[in-house]
């Protein structure tokens, strides 16, 4: 695999516009679920983090009294701490009372949401459950855990010059890691069951090399925050979507 070098010139790819279809070869297969995006500096930190296509997890159940699952109050939020049944699990958080929206351990009339819970005659009761969404914190830890993990793959592996974690697969989903030259990595968590992965981190490097790395105002190892940068990714990742395939 041949790496391209930061520092060279944008790539005719690159400078089409958003709105020109690019050619492509191949036979689509079926529309790309990709859900987010990293980016982490060579040091480890996170730099770049894109939610593309999260899935909603909700399930809605009527309760009698008492509840059949343990709450508690996290993160002045609601959550399940024990039991799971109906697609309710730990770990998913309350959202709504009877249709009323529960925001932190409040209703949207003013309520504590616990105290109504607590209350024998609010019963039968109408609770919604959501899987919760990371915090930028839970980000930022997530990516630092990944790099001792890779550095790990390396060190383990027979071969010399280890490429690392290239591709890790779960039951429900797939994470691909592409790492360059200079150390940066670029990770894309997708559905497990979609191609041309490897195409759309190559691409998303140029778009890096392009867009990033020769803006005057960017620091390397340092958050990226440019308009374009972020114009030309989405644009990418919907159009890797819509085709499916490992040319884009």
């Amino acid at each position: 695999m041949t790496e391209r070098n930061p520092d060279v010139s944008s790539s005719r790819e690159a400078e089409r516009p958003l709105s020109t279809p690019r050619p492509v070869c191949g036979t689509p297969a079926g529309p790309m679920t990709i859900y987010s995006l990293y980016i982490l500096s060579k040091s480890g930190g996170l730099i770049y983090q894109h939610d593309h296509n999260i899935p909603v997890v909700e399930n809605e159940k009527t309760f009698s009294y008492p509840l059949e699952v343990k709450l508690d109050v996290q993160n002045r939020s609601i959550i399940v701490s024990y039991g799971q049944r109906d697609g309710i699990k730990v770990g998913h958080t309350l959202v709504a009372v009877n249709g009323m929206k529960v925001t932190g351990q409040q209703l949207d009339d003013g309520r504590d949401a616990m105290a109504v819970l607590a209350d024998e005659t609010n019963y039968p009761i109408n609770l919604k459950f959501a899987r919760p969404k990371l915090t930028t914190n839970e980000k930022i830890f997530q990516a630092s855990m990944f790099y001792p993990l890779y550095a790990l793959a390396c060190q383990l592996s027979p071969e010399q010059r280890s490429s690392g974690i290239e591709i890790l697969e779960a039951d429900n989903f797939r994470m691909n890691c592409f790492q360059t030259l200079t150390g940066v990595k670029f990770m894309v968590i997708s559905d497990n069951k979609q191609t041309g992965i490897d195409g759309l981190l190559h691409r998303v490097y140029e778009i890096y090399s392009d867009y990033a790395l020769k803006n005057p105002f960017y620091s390397l190892e340092m958050p990226i925050r440019c308009e374009l940068f972020d114009e030309y990714l989405k644009s990418a990742l919907e159009q890797a979507e819509k085709l499916g395939i490992s040319n884009i």
